[in-house]
């Protein structure tokens, strides 16, 4: 049977987490194996690089050295993980993906969607998911719910304007690469996951 890639894009806050369960829980009901991971992280040294990206006292991070460890922590994932588990034919779902990186720090901090792609293009070594779906909520709704749960990490204690202009940016985005599916996420999940359900292939 062949390995699934599924990823999960949006805003902070916007239900990555929960419709990634429901997934999990649809497929492992058909009786296929399961994988879940998040970026950055999933791996040991993926996670190490997740601490030093997300540390809210790394306030003199420069942009190009966090669009990087981005990548390097991608890298390790692709490599250890995503390929051996797709391999194996197992359902991987994960939380953000080489999209994210585009938006955040391609858009979002003005590096240039075209010089993200191209390192990033080199750290997953050309692997490509099966199913992108952006989940769309305004980022001030996406965002309050987050930073009522932990109080947020760097990136999302960011002033809103960024979060906008991420906003914003997953919407140039999804114009640019046909794969992405927007999904309304301002829902109930139940309504949210009947839309998905309707995508996902066994």
């Amino acid at each position: 049977m062949e390995g699934r890639f599924i990823v999960l894009e949006g805003s902070d806050g916007s239900g990555k987490s929960t419709i990634a369960e429901r997934i999990g829980r649809y497929y492992s009901e058909k009786g296929r194996d399961i994988e879940f991971t998040r970026e950055p992280g999933g791996t040991s040294i993926s996670e190490k690089i997740r601490e030093l990206i997300l540390d809210r006292d790394n306030t003199e991070m420069d942009y190009r050295t966090e669009a990087l460890l981005y990548a390097a922590s991608r890298a390790q994932l692709v490599s250890e993980k995503i390929i051996p588990w797709l391999k194996a034919g197992k359902v991987v779902i994960s939380e953000r993906y080489v999209y994210s990186s585009l938006v955040y720090q391609g858009l979002g901090r003005g590096l240039g969607i075209d010089e993200i792609k191209k390192i990033n293009d080199f750290a997953t070594a050309g692997i490509k998911p099966d199913l992108v779906m952006l989940l769309d909520v305004e980022p001030e709704k996406a965002l309050k719910r987050k930073l009522c749960i932990d109080g947020g990490d760097r990136l999302e204690n960011e002033d809103i304007s960024f979060h906008r202009s991420v906003y914003e940016g997953y919407k140039k985005l999804s114009s640019h690469f046909p794969e992405i599916i927007t999904i309304d996420a301002e829902r109930s999940i139940e309504e949210i996951f009947e839309e998905i359900k309707g995508l996902l292939t066994i």
